[in-house]
């Protein structure tokens, strides 16, 4: 059974995952995030990791990168206009990021993700990244 302290810190911190889903393209500091869930900086951050298994940096950085897929596969806008379209403010960043996650470049991603003819809800489900199937450090190329 859920506490009632255990109910009231997991709806702040799905208020603060909410923030991020809504405005992951924008500016997000933990500072904010962390007003908005009504909880200290470090507590926030010890908090969400406690509740969703990885720290907000690293959901804010999964969230943008599977925006960033969606874009890649369904329009023809570069690389560089997709990075900043979806909240990161380098180039470089977004690719090592995009890569470390997905387990390939951006272009390689967007050459091997051609229109698929299946249904709509098993390809998103199908090429959603997921934290559990990221590349670690020792995987790199």
């Amino acid at each position: 059974m859920v506490s009632r302290e255990n109910e009231r810190r997991n709806l702040a911190m799905l208020r603060a995952r909410d923030a991020m889903d809504a405005h992951y393209a924008e500016p997000l500091d933990i500072p904010t995030l962390a007003r908005i869930a009504h909880v200290s900086a470090p507590h926030f951050i010890r908090t969400f990791r406690a509740v969703f298994g990885e720290t907000p940096h690293r959901y804010l950085q999964r969230r943008r990168v599977e925006r960033a897929m969606f874009l890649l596969r369904e329009s023809d806008r570069s690389i560089t206009e997709v990075c900043f379209e979806v909240g990161f403010a380098s180039l470089g960043t977004f690719s090592r990021t995009f890569r470390e996650i997905t387990g390939e470049p951006p272009s390689a991603y967007r050459r091997r993700s051609a229109p698929i003819d299946v249904p709509g809800c098993f390809a998103r489900s199908w090429l959603r990244p997921s934290r559990f199937g990221e590349v670690r450090g020792a995987d790199r190329r």
